[in-house]
């Protein structure tokens, strides 16, 4: 049974008029067209090898590829090794099952990355759905290069051969982690529709919406009375601040936090104005007693340990890592979820964190940027560090020396990619 390599043909990415800030367009839905040379089915040319027309079911038997035909296939490219691999495969498998309960018409596909068969066989334990062989490495490089795989966890989705409009998406692990179950079956027609749902919400919610649940409509504080109602805090400015005491750069983040929270409120009241600054902990602690320690170091408000608002919170501002502070304005809306990064670039003068101030500040770095020598020593590091910007050989960047995030102007080492924020800078004369 000899069977050609599948080429992708075209993947083309189309979009239908819903606002690409929602996302629509980094799906990649698009025609999917093969060429296996055989007159055989797409599915069958992808997964299939020369030797080979079966996949592995969990318990090691052979499942014939043909009995996929007709059904949705998620190929999932993954590893043991890898950490984000391993947080994301029991999301997929919980919307997995859910949706084999409800609909047998879906398949997933395992494509291993593993560096030994013992690490696939552990690996695969987790997993309910299917396998391509881990011997068979060049069917599992064909698919990489096929789908043009850069980095894993990855989920490709397939539609059956009748689906020509919108026969692939090419971010399955951010739909998943986004809508789970709700987005199948994974039409753009389906996605679009989310995405509506999605923009609507955002653009209308309120406060009190976000931040009280039919159980509860206060948050706690550390004064008496302990309970804030969510009213009081209508009309200010938030900073909703995922984090944990299990999270190191949340521990170190958050002292620099509370020092720039008590300035800018220190400035307001400087103003004659009451605090219009708050600040919201929204806790991935494991327990209360975690929790409870590390609230003690912060000297704004929380929402109770536990509490069911914080998994709809992480879901609806996609939370993917923390420590994380998003920004609303004093309407409800959202000004911005890169309040942590904007807060290291410019710390209290960044408030009020609008896109005109962010502006503003870039523009003022700009022109502090005119008097930067164009090349310095720094003490924590044995290279000549050079000046750049986002439009000179720089961009997006985590600092070597404070490890916090960067943009716009940095310090970069040529030879090795160092970066450090220019206020990091520790000069010295010459290379050690």
């Amino acid at each position: 049974m000899r069977q050609e390599a599948a080429v992708v043909k075209r993947i083309e990415v189309k979009s239908n008029g819903v606002d690409d800030a929602y996302g629509l367009r980094k799906y990649g839905f698009g025609e999917f067209e093969m060429d296996s040379g055989s007159g055989t089915s797409r599915l069958f040319s992808l997964l299939a090898s020369k030797d080979r027309d079966f996949l592995l079911s969990p318990s090691g038997s052979q499942v014939k590829i043909a009995d996929l035909e007709g059904k949705i296939v998620g190929i999932y490219f993954s590893a043991n090794w890898y950490q984000p691999c391993h947080k994301f495969t029991p999301v997929l498998a919980n919307a997995y099952e859910q949706l084999k309960n409800s609909d047998p018409g879906f398949e997933i596909v395992f494509v291993s990355s593993d560096e030994d068969v013992n690490a696939f066989d552990d690996y695969r334990c987790s997993m309910p759905w299917l396998a391509v062989p881990f011997s068979d490495l060049d069917s599992k490089r064909a698919l990489s290069r096929s789908f043009d795989v850069e980095g894993i966890p990855c989920l490709i989705i397939l539609q059956p051969n009748n689906y020509k409009e919108d026969s692939i998406v090419v971010d399955g692990v951010d739909l998943i982690y986004r809508y789970g179950v709700q987005a199948y079956p994974f039409t753009q027609d389906r996605v679009e529709e989310l995405l509506e749902k999605e923009k609507d919400k955002h653009e209308n919610q309120t406060l009190r919406d976000l931040l009280t649940n039919h159980e509860r409509d206060f948050l706690i504080g550390h004064k008496i009375p302990k309970q804030v109602p969510v009213a009081s805090l209508i009309g200010k400015t938030i900073g909703l601040y995922f984090s944990a005491r299990w999270c190191s750069p949340g521990v170190k983040f958050t002292p620099k936090l509370a020092s720039i929270y008590q300035k800018i409120n220190q400035e307001s009241s400087l103003n004659g104005h009451h605090q219009d600054f708050e600040i919201v902990f929204v806790s991935s602690d494991h327990d209360q007693k975690s929790f409870d320690s590390y609230f003690r170091t912060m000297p704004w408000l929380a929402l109770p340990y536990g509490d069911p608002s914080i998994k709809t919170l992480t879901k609806y501002f996609d939370i993917r890592g923390i420590p994380s502070l998003v920004i609303l304005g004093p309407d409800g809306k959202t000004v911005t979820k890169q309040g942590r990064n904007l807060l290291n670039l410019y710390q209290e003068n960044a408030y009020p964190f609008t896109e005109a101030r962010v502006e503003f500040l870039e523009r003022q770095a700009d022109e502090a940027a005119k008097n930067l020598p164009k090349s310095e020593f720094h003490s924590g590091h044995s290279h000549r560090l050079t000046l750049v910007s986002e439009g000179n050989g720089g961009g997006p960047f985590i600092c070597c020396d404070c490890d916090e995030q960067g943009s716009g102007w940095a310090y970069q080492c040529i030879e090795c990619g160092y970066e450090v924020h220019p206020k990091c800078v520790r000069v010295v004369d010459n290379c050690p």
